[in-house]
């Protein structure tokens, strides 16, 4: 990235003039990428920051992140997909996380995460009449978590009285593991979208799913079957059943479905390499709308 490019950062970000601010997949410097972190911490405007695609390296840098975020108090959504964080990173950023009083939305996906990062994860998802937590958690991509991790995130998220997007994509969580979210599904108050795709599913967690939508009232409005060894017929069936009765009500989604984020002005710096940086005045609807890879 051209260091002027990170100068106007930073000085948009002191002068509170950026909300959305994406640095996926840029090559950035240590000392350049500290200079935005001390710009993050006093930024008022920030609601949303893309540091996917390795952005957050070393741990030198989750630290530099950590120390911007306790102080930050604007940052709604965080993107951090495809940072190596690992558990112990991931220990370093959670007091962080924590304590933030506005952050609703969190990608982990392919962080390299395991079972100690869930125990940490899971207090992100207070039980039901305790502090706010997170609406929105995407943990795609992280195969180091075993059954055991699951099932402690599948009760977290059953008492969870904030949690509404649960993206778990491309983990090999199988029938057992499905049959545990099934019960959080049916659970939960809150919870309106579920993605499984390519989890390694087959028929019987799609009964499971069924039986569990046919019996028990839910929020589930889609649920994301797609790359599992599932039949149509069964997947028809869901379908049908989140859609009975009112026709905005959630689908099976058979394909990946695309997140978008809203169009408008944007000011956005290209480096030499064609990374970019997109700042805007406005958000997506979604809140998760910078995590397509």
């Amino acid at each position: 990235m051209l260091p002027s490019g990170v100068r106007d950062i930073c000085r948009g970000l002191r002068d509170n003039a950026v909300r959305l601010l994406s640095l996926r997949g840029c090559r950035l410097c240590d000392r350049d990428f500290g200079r935005i972190c001390r710009a993050l911490a006093g930024a008022t405007s920030l609601a949303q920051l893309n540091l996917n695609l390795g952005v957050v390296s070393s741990p030198s840098r989750i630290k530099q992140l950590a120390e911007a975020l306790r102080t930050n108090r604007s940052i709604q959504s965080l993107f951090l997909h495809g940072s190596p964080l690992t558990d112990a990173g991931l220990a370093l950023l959670n007091p962080a996380l924590a304590l933030h009083p506005a952050l609703v939305a969190l990608d982990l996906g392919d962080c390299m995460l395991g079972d100690e990062a869930i125990n940490l994860i899971c207090g992100l998802l207070p039980p039901d009449g305790a502090k706010s937590g997170l609406k929105e958690l995407t943990l795609s991509a992280n195969p180091g978590i075993t059954p055991k991790g699951w099932s402690r995130l599948a009760i977290a998220v059953a008492h969870s009285s904030q949690v509404r997007v649960l993206n778990l994509d491309y983990n090999p969580l199988g029938d057992h593991v499905a049959g545990m979210l099934a019960v959080a599904v049916a659970s939960s108050r809150t919870l309106e979208v579920l993605d499984l795709e390519g989890t390694g599913l087959t028929n019987q967690s799609a009964q499971t799913l069924l039986d569990m939508v046919e019996n028990y009232p839910t929020a589930l409005r889609s649920l994301v079957l797609a790359e599992n060894s599932i039949s149509p017929e069964l997947q028809q069936q869901i379908c049908d059943l989140l859609s009975e009765g009112e026709d905005s009500k959630g689908v099976v989604e058979n394909t990946q479905g695309s997140r978008q984020g809203q169009t408008g002005e944007a000011w956005v710096l290209t480096d030499p390499s064609s990374q970019m940086v997109l700042m805007t005045s406005g958000l997506g609807d979604s809140l998760l709308a910078e995590t397509e890879m």
